[in-house]
């Protein structure tokens, strides 16, 4: 099959969720023998590769600003996918949705994938909120397939589109922990004695609680942020002068590659404090490594099977800094690590989702 994939900002190594989803799955599904393309945003591609791990780039003009990009560079996916007589147009996330009318105009065989509902996301205005409301619903209505990545967007999308999905989680390959310390030695923090959080700069993230969170409480552990703003906000740099001033806590930009590795490898702790997910990769990727994690009650969170003690109560100051107060005393027995990457293994299995997904392009291509 030819496959082409929009809805992302593009791959390799560009920050995102449905990026890093994207960047994971797609090579897998070439190596398959299927033909697969990925469009990428220009504003956000620093090498302009026109294949990557088999995958073939399309990079095409995207304007960098956050309330159109995605709708105008969507549409332009979609003239592309049909320039190339794709077999699939696969578009990833509600915003993009808004095009799956105009790619089935063009008779485009349609799959999305919704990766969670982007309007409940604090950085969206109430204009930004509606449209991607509308997306939701119109990609959700009008799509030949639909997959989603947990049983809460399924339900949102039975309720609201009236239609049936495909659950597909998202996915996680087992790592080979790093021995190496030469990147936690530039951070000046040492093996076992500092916490992560792996994140975008954003207010859904709750980075900002978990900063005010860690200041109240006396550990001689430091706090670790890996992770960037995909554009500069008043809350991004305001966050980034609190950490900034405070001794304790470390920012690392956006990183991959080994110095990701590093970090998780010899962490003692993992927090994810988001008010809002999909099926968070980053909470995944510490399961994997064995890490003794702690995370918001929502409902995203709350689908990987996790101990109750590993939840805190979303926005809850208090019960965040309990709850780490304790996790960072009694870290994680090698029962709960083998669970956890035994977990993993099974169920966020890569290759398996890329069968799935596949199976779910056969039967969209068949259908009339």
């Amino acid at each position: 099959m030819r496959i082409f994939v929009a809805g992302t900002r593009g791959i390799p190594d560009i920050p995102g969720g449905v990026e890093k989803h994207c960047q994971e799955l797609y090579p897998l599904i070439a190596q398959m023998g299927h033909e697969v393309f990925v469009a990428t945003r220009t504003p956000y591609v620093s090498k302009r590769l026109l294949e990557w791990n088999g995958v073939k780039l399309v990079h095409l003009y995207a304007p960098h600003k956050k309330s159109i990009e995605a709708i105008i560079h969507t549409f332009l996916a979609v003239l592309k996918a049909r320039r190339l007589n794709a077999d699939i147009i696969h578009i990833h996330a509600v915003g993009p949705g808004l095009m799956v009318p105009f790619a089935k105009m063009l008779r485009l065989k349609v799959v999305v994938t919704n990766h969670g509902p982007d309007y409940d996301r604090q950085k969206w205005g109430k204009a930004a909120k509606a449209m991607l409301r509308a997306g939701e619903y119109v990609g959700g209505k009008f799509a030949d397939n639909i997959i989603v990545i947990s049983t809460v967007i399924q339900g949102i999308i039975r309720k609201r589109c009236k239609k049936s999905s495909y659950i597909i989680y998202n996915g996680v390959t087992l790592p080979e922990s790093s021995e190496q310390t030469g990147f936690l030695d530039k951070l000046n923090v040492r093996p076992g004695k500092y916490l992560i959080a792996v994140s975008r700069f954003v207010p859904e993230k709750g980075l900002d609680l978990l900063v005010d969170a860690f200041q109240s409480i006396d550990t001689d552990c430091k706090l670790v942020i890996a992770g960037d703003a995909d554009h500069e906000t008043e809350y991004s740099k305001e966050l980034k002068e609190r950490i900034d001033q405070d001794k304790r806590i470390t920012r690392t930009g956006y990183i991959t590659g080994e110095p990701l590795n590093q970090l998780f490898s010899h962490a003692c702790l993992f927090v994810l404090p988001s008010y809002h997910e999909g099926l968070p990769i980053a909470l995944l990727e510490a399961m994997s490594y064995g890490l003794s994690v702690l995370v918001s009650d929502i409902p995203a969170n709350l689908e990987v099977d996790l101990p109750s003690e590993r939840f805190f109560k979303c926005g809850d100051i208090n019960d965040l800094k309990n709850k780490m107060k304790k996790l960072l005393v009694k870290g994680i027995s090698c029962t709960e690590k083998r669970d956890f990457q035994l977990q993993i293994a099974e169920k966020y299995n890569w290759l398996k989702i890329a069968e799935q997904t596949v199976n779910v392009y056969e039967q969209t291509v068949r259908s009339n």
